[in-house]
């Protein structure tokens, strides 16, 4: 099986005033998803998933860590990082967790960024033209409230019913005003208990 991609959408998104203040620096949000035929679509029920996701994850990964590179100029530019899939209606939303749900698609994108986080992820089935919520995290540590934030984006023709959305997103920075705090200080006051 070979990874057949129809288009690749990407999107640069910079907010300048938040909540009626101007942020310190201008914030930037970057996405870029590829539409590819979903490999498994019209083969009834696929009980091994593994061998296409084996041949297809790890490009895919490489193409699309290579997008983001590109909008953000180079992985010290990226403080947050996220993922999502949408799989057409026709597909499983198995299909689509397999695509990035394995290390062979996201260990290429955490390597580039230098990152030692896990990546946030969504994983939805949805028609054409959906908005794509990808979640976003602190690339180093989960704990970092500020950068607990959700990119969106839309496709006007993708997902058809045999295709597969697979995004990656990133941002510079946490919220412009973040003012919340972080778990830690959250540990600090009610002891030992590990409440998100």
């Amino acid at each position: 099986m070979t990874l057949k991609i129809r288009k690749i959408h990407t999107s640069t998104e910079t907010t300048f005033i938040e909540g009626g203040r101007e942020a310190a620096r201008p914030q930037r949000f970057y996405t870029a998803a590829a539409v590819l035929q979903n490999p498994w679509a019209g083969r009834g029920f696929v009980e091994d998933l593994q061998p296409d996701i084996q041949a297809i994850a790890p490009a895919l990964g490489a193409l699309l860590t290579d997008e983001i590179l590109k909008l953000a100029g180079h992985a010290d530019n990226v403080e947050a990082y996220g993922k999502a899939v949408v799989v057409g209606l026709n597909g499983e939303i198995e299909h689509g967790s397999g695509l990035i749900h394995t290390l062979r698609f996201g260990n290429n994108y955490r390597k580039a960024m230098k990152a030692r986080s896990f990546l946030a992820s969504t994983n939805i089935r949805a028609a054409a033209g959906c908005q794509v919520s990808m979640p976003l995290a602190n690339k180093h540590d989960e704990g970092q409230r500020a950068h607990f934030m959700t990119v969106q984006f839309t496709v006007a023709d993708a997902p058809n019913a045999d295709e597969i959305l697979v995004a990656l997103g990133a941002a510079d920075s946490g919220r412009p005003h973040h003012r919340i705090g972080d778990r830690y200080q959250d540990l600090e006051l009610i002891g030992d208990v590990d409440i998100t």
